[in-house]
C-alpha cells in the first residue's frame, strides 16, 4: 500500500491509500478519484515529504568524510544476493492501516460538513422543491442542503437537476 497526498485544481489537498503507484495512475487517468471536499474529479499528487525509515544506516551505507552514502554491493552490480521481496502485511498491520484509513474518512466527512454547513443554506426536507427552483431559475443560484427522498432524489436526477448526496455524520460531542 502506498499512501499519496492529493489536490484538485482548486487546491483541496487530501491523502489517499493506494495499491501501488499504478493502481492511482490508473483510477486517475479514469478519473475514479474526486475531491471530498468539491468533488472535482482533475486529481493530481501534491508535492509531498518522503517518509524515511527509523533506524541506524548500515556500515556500507554510512557517508564517510562528510560525502555522499556509497552503494551496496547490490546496487552497484557486485552480485550480491536479490533483495527478498516485501513481507505480506500482518492481520495486525491490515486492521491498523484499516483503523487510519477510517478515521481518516471520518475526518474529511466531518470536514465536509462543516464546510457545507458554512457556505450553504438549510432548507431541511423542501431541498428537492429548492432546488427545482434553482434548476429552473425560479430562484438566486445558491449552495443548499437539505434532506431528500430517494423517490425525490431520482425525480430531482430524471430531471437534471444537478446535486450531490453526502453521507451525513453526526456530531460528536468531543
Amino acid at each position: 500500500m502506498i499512501l499519496f497526498v492529493l489536490k484538485c485544481t482548486a487546491d483541496h489537498r487530501f491523502e489517499a491509500w493506494f495499491r501501488n503507484g499504478d493502481a492511482y495512475e490508473t483510477q486517475a487517468a479514469a478519473k475514479a478519484i474526486a475531491c471530498p471536499v468539491c468533488g472535482d474529479p482533475h486529481i493530481t499528487k501534491a508535492p509531498m515529504a518522503p517518509r524515511i525509515a527509523k533506524g541506524g544506516r548500515s556500515r556500507e551505507e554510512a557517508p564517510r568524510d562528510g560525502g555522499p552514502p556509497e552503494a551496496a554491493p547490490e546496487a552497484a552490480g557486485g552480485g550480491g544476493a536479490p533483495a527478498a521481496p516485501p513481507a505480506p502485511a500482518t492481520p495486525a498491520v491490515l486492521a491498523e492501516l484499516r483503523e487510519r484509513f477510517a478515521a481518516e474518512v471520518m475526518r474529511h466527512l466531518t470536514e465536509v460538513r462543516r464546510t457545507v454547513e458554512t457556505n450553504c443554506d438549510y432548507v431541511g426536507d423542501r431541498f428537492a422543491e429548492e432546488a427545482r427552483r434553482i434548476h429552473y431559475g425560479e430562484t438566486d443560484p445558491r449552495g443548499i442542503y437539505g434532506e431528500a427522498t430517494d423517490k425525490e432524489a431520482e425525480e430531482l436526477k430524471e430531471e437534471g437537476v444537478t446535486f450531490g448526496r453526502i453521507p451525513w455524520l453526526p456530531r460528536t460531542n468531543s
